[in-house]
């Protein structure tokens, strides 16, 4: 591994952990600096939606809304790279989220992203969320469609 490799390796890395911040803060401008101006979402394995990201944006933002608190855990970050300027990557997550009785809703699973290499750094062209598991989900749960 070279050192262009490791510091494409960090920056990737952080760019994961930019994701979690600004999900976790609901801190959507700094959402927006995780992904390309024409990045794709898809949050349907989590009963969200698939979408350009203005419209994740606004949908997040609603759907967010109702949890006074998550804490959005990243690991065993997996990353190939597929050319000098692009990778796709692999990400284990963990993430409860406070409900508003103080209850705990835990879900988890995978992130999968494409990112590319730009004149900002690195950045996400495609992010599919892949859940594996829900647990203390309440059954009235307000889903914005």
């Amino acid at each position: 591994m070279n050192l262009q490799e490791l510091s494409d390796r960090l920056e990737i890395t952080d760019l994961l952990t930019r994701y979690a911040r600004a999900v976790d803060r609901k801190d959507w401008d700094l959402f927006r600096q995780v992904f390309t101006a024409d990045a794709e979402l898809d949050y349907t394995s989590a009963g969200g939606i698939a979408g350009d990201l203005d419209t994740q944006v606004e949908w997040l933002a609603e759907a967010l809304a109702q949890f006074p608190a998550t804490q959005h855990m990243v690991a065993n970050v997996g990353i190939e790279f597929t050319g000098d300027d692009t990778a796709t990557v692999e990400a284990m997550f963990h993430n409860p989220m406070v409900m508003p009785d103080k209850s705990a809703w835990v879900t988890g699973g995978w992130y999968h992203h494409d990112v590319k290499r730009t004149a900002d750094g690195w950045r996400s062209v495609k992010l599919r969320e892949e859940s594996a598991y829900f647990s203390g989900m309440p059954s009235d749960l307000d889903r914005p469609e």
